[in-house]
């Protein structure tokens, strides 16, 4: 992911922990709402913004995990 996906996830993680906390410190409920339906609108938009983003990458199965090289295996 690049830079500007990761800005989208921390925007959208931010809302509905505010959300969280609202609806813990007993906030009115249009407030929760109205703040759900925005962490709902901000899911649907960070899900779009990360598939269409445009990302390539030369690795391919063969290179197995990058954590655990297939060379580094033990057979």
């Amino acid at each position: 992911m690049k830079a500007s996906s990761h800005v989208w996830v921390l925007i959208t993680t931010m809302a509905l922990i505010t959300v969280t906390i609202m609806s813990v410190m007993d906030f009115s409920f249009n407030w929760i709402f109205y703040c759900t339906v925005l962490g709902q609108t901000l899911v649907i938009l960070m899900v779009y913004k990360v598939l269409k983003e445009k990302y390539s990458t030369h690795k391919v199965f063969d290179d197995f995990y990058e954590d655990a090289p297939i060379g580094d295996r033990i057979n």
